[in-house]
């Protein structure tokens, strides 16, 4: 399945890639057309790559599609008013995964694929009781992604409309199809009680029960409906409709997924800038579900000193959660100004009647997104100031927050 292929040239950033004309010539809150989006794709595809893939234009086009469609299933993306932002956002989030995989090269970006989900299903593939060693944890967890690649490969063909045989060639064509397979493994699933789970831990899950592929539901497919014939003829099964009442409700806006993803990168650029690499690297795998005894495993570290490095990567969590990258980790949490900082317009109201002057003023000048020397002028303090007085009065919207929720 996956081709031999020639290494090129390291791909750079595509999120550094400004607009091209074709794009900046649109408002912010107006729709793009999927044929534009695409060729702003190929644009900053060929010149990352100074070349222009032979399959470039077919590959920018699916992407095209699918943030088309996500856009428009999305309730979240389509009442921001900033639909174009998002689509744009959406489409160089999925070419800049693509490029990765196009650079590590076929063979390398296989290990790599491999390597990510086997990490996630480490831990569910054989049964909770089962006492496995390392080989034989890895024997499973071998034949549960074979298997897995196939379905991923039938996905990509059923959401794509791809023929039946479709078999990815191309160096481009198989970053696109590995980047897929990773984003399909990590689609968060509703669950009843409002619990949510990756879709590949399911399926691991469900391979240490010992259920045969053939009986297995399309997760996927009970949550967004049949597309085909066939498709909705399984999906009208008493089985289908059980696991949509229960699943379909807390299906997961995409929108949440790129935010999370914006939170994870701005993260882990902030704690490189402080020499923090130990806590990046706690990051990444805490990313992958890893247990502590795991942690501690991987990167050689006694329990004291892996719970020195939690308090440590805790501290700098906080610090980075109030500096000046509050407004995106609150959007994320759903708990930025725009949302009350997460309260209901009564406890919005009496907290408020709690602040100072100076901390409604403050909080005045930050709804109506004024700068930090601004507001320094206007309270007539320093701008180092009023970052320590908007991370306080943020630690007491947090406390607020929880206890009227209590």
């Amino acid at each position: 399945m996956f081709a031999n292929t020639q290494s090129v040239n390291p791909a750079t950033n595509a999120y550094q890639t400004s607009d091209v004309q074709a794009g900046n010539n649109f408002s912010v809150d107006q729709e793009l057309d999927a044929q534009t989006v695409a060729d702003i794709l190929l644009e900053e595809l060929s010149t990352t790559l100074e070349m222009r893939p032979a399959s470039g234009r077919d590959v920018m086009m699916r992407i095209a599609l699918e943030v088309e469609r996500i856009c428009v299933h999305s309730k979240r993306i389509q009442t921001s008013g900033e639909v174009r932002t998002w689509q744009l956002n959406l489409a160089r989030h999925r070419l800049q995964k693509c490029l990765q995989y196009y650079k590590l090269g076929s063979q390398q970006g296989r290990v790599e694929l491999h390597s990510t989900l086997a990490a996630m299903v480490y831990r569910h593939i054989a049964a909770f009781a089962a006492q496995l060693n390392f080989q034989a944890r890895y024997n499973l967890i071998e034949d549960f992604l074979q298997g897995f690649y196939i379905e991923s490969l039938r996905a990509f063909r059923r959401e794509h409309n791809m023929a039946e045989d479709y078999t990815p060639h191309t160096k481009l064509e198989l970053s696109e199809y590995m980047a897929f397979t990773e984003q399909y493994a990590k689609r968060q699933i509703g669950l009843p009680g409002r619990n949510r789970q990756r879709l590949i831990v399911l399926r691991a899950q469900g391979f240490a029960k010992g259920q045969p592929p053939e009986t297995s539901i399309d997760i996927e497919l009970a949550v967004e409906g049949g597309k085909t014939e066939e498709a909705e003829a399984q999906s009208r099964s008493s089985a289908m409709q059980q696991v949509r009442e229960q699943m379909v409700s807390e299906a997961v806006d995409p929108a949440d997924a790129v935010l999370r993803q914006r939170v994870i990168a701005e993260l882990v650029e902030y704690l490189q800038s402080q020499d923090q690499t130990d806590c990046v690297d706690y990051l990444m795998l805490k990313l992958q579900d890893m247990q502590a005894s795991d942690i501690d495993k991987v990167l050689g570290l006694t329990a004291r000193q892996r719970d020195y490095l939690q308090q440590r990567f805790k501290y700098h969590v906080e610090k980075f959660a109030r500096s000046t990258n509050w407004k995106l980790v609150h959007e994320w949490l759903g708990a930025d100004l725009d949302q009350k900082l997460g309260m209901t317009t009564s406890q919005w109201e009496d907290f408020q009647s709690k602040l100072s002057a100076n901390q409604r003023q403050l909080l005045q000048l930050k709804r109506e997104q004024k700068g930090e020397k601004e507001i320094a002028k206007a309270l007539k303090c320093t701008p180092k100031q009023v970052q320590k007085r908007w991370a306080k009065l943020l630690d007491l919207a947090f406390a607020y927050r929880n206890g009227a929720n209590a």
